[in-house]
């Protein structure tokens, strides 16, 4: 700026008064809006879920209006993924329900296989108890396998139950006789599967603590579903599914009728 007389240029320090204050090095926005980050980690024994709760409480209570939570990081994916994997977890349940229904050609069977998930689960949150876990993508998705993975117990012992019906076995001497023919393929497989994830557990490095809580959930939601599948899917069985059928029993009568058809029209010709 010069001077309207002189000329000259005229010193700011006439025009101004100059003051030093500490500021941000740079303006931070998210979603097109200035915004600050707040980072902290969790106290032992506190949930994550917990923790971003009282957060929004404490921001609906104090914060000024027009203040706006958003998420990042862990608490996003929280967020994000929770009802997700709720979703999932259901749709998981409808198609292996659909296709056992398919397979077995019954609505019955299913609903006794099935039983198997929540005994699973039981034992996920088992895991997740022990070792100080919270419910995450990670056990999300563990929760998921175990659908598979405990389902397919009760498919061994109903279809065996099925099939010694139809060789003529009383429907109980039936249950008992599955169950106890079974017991071996269903620990051979429970246990290659929690065995398969103790590396999980034991993992250590970068992302340590998301895989222990996989192999947490898969390791116990076998380990106990297997041990009460043995109980729980015969004393089920024999309660709803005493009127059931296999999807084998047609066609075995046909080959039975047509068997007996045969041997009296070789008869006949004999006579």
């Amino acid at each position: 700026m010069r001077s309207e007389r002189s000329g000259g240029l005229v010193p700011l320090a006439s025009l101004v008064k100059l003051e030093e204050v500490a500021g941000p090095q740079d303006l931070r926005r998210f979603n097109r809006l200035r915004a600050i980050t707040i980072s902290s980690g969790l106290a032992p024994d506190y949930a994550l879920g917990d923790a971003l709760s009282y957060l929004e409480r404490v921001v609906r209570e104090e914060a000024p209006a027009g203040v706006r939570l958003e998420y990042d990081g862990e608490s996003r994916e929280f967020k994000e993924a929770g009802s997700a994997l709720l979703w999932t977890f259901l749709m998981a349940l409808v198609i292996v329900y659909l296709v056992l229904a398919a397979q077995f050609e019954s609505f019955i069977h299913p609903l006794v296989i099935l039983t198997t998930v929540p005994l699973a689960l039981t034992g996920a949150l088992v895991g997740l108890f022990v070792f100080n876990a919270t419910v995450t993508v990670f056990s999300g998705i563990g929760a998921i396998l175990l659908v598979g993975l405990a389902a397919k117990n009760g498919v061994l012992i109903v279809e065996f139950t099925n099939q010694l019906r139809d060789r003529g076995h009383e429907f109980l001497d039936a249950v008992i006789e599955a169950s106890v023919i079974r017991l071996r393929p269903v620990l051979m497989t429970s246990l290659c599967s929690s065995f398969g994830s103790i590396p999980l557990i034991i993992a250590t490095g970068a992302g340590a603590e998301s895989r222990r809580a996989l192999g947490a959930v898969v390791f116990f939601g076998v380990t106990i579903s297997m041990v009460l599948t043995l109980f729980v899917v015969p004393a089920v069985y024999a309660l709803i599914a005493r009127n059931t059928r296999s999807p084998q029993y047609v066609s075995r009568m046909i080959d039975k009728l047509t068997a007996g058809g045969g041997a009296a029209t070789v008869k006949a010709q004999k006579g």
